[in-house]
């Protein structure tokens, strides 16, 4: 939930109000006479999913036979996974 804070609350405190966004992770609705003018806020954390392509496109990529080995690795760990016996986790 922002916080409401005039812009001249915030031009009078403004190094307390950039604080307390990057390390408290607060945010703020910035209104002039009662009107919303902007917002500050944390900026996003991570990767945009535009950027996923690109992100993909840099990885190593398998050779056929890595390909193919993986494959029958995943089928055989599910097959594994299938006859393995259910248990308690709880148990003694």
């Amino acid at each position: 939930m922002a916080h409401t804070l005039s812009v001249t609350e915030m031009a009078r405190h403004f190094a307390e109000y950039i604080n307390r966004v990057a390390y408290r992770g607060e945010s703020f609705v910035l209104v002039r006479g009662n009107k919303p003018m902007a917002e500050l806020r944390p900026l996003p954390v991570g990767k945009r999913l535009a950027e996923l392509p690109s992100l993909l496109a840099s990885l190593p990529h398998l050779s056929s036979a890595e390909a193919t080995q993986f494959a029958d690795d995943l089928t055989a760990a599910r097959e594994a996974l299938a006859r393995a016996e259910v248990r308690d986790p709880w148990e003694s």
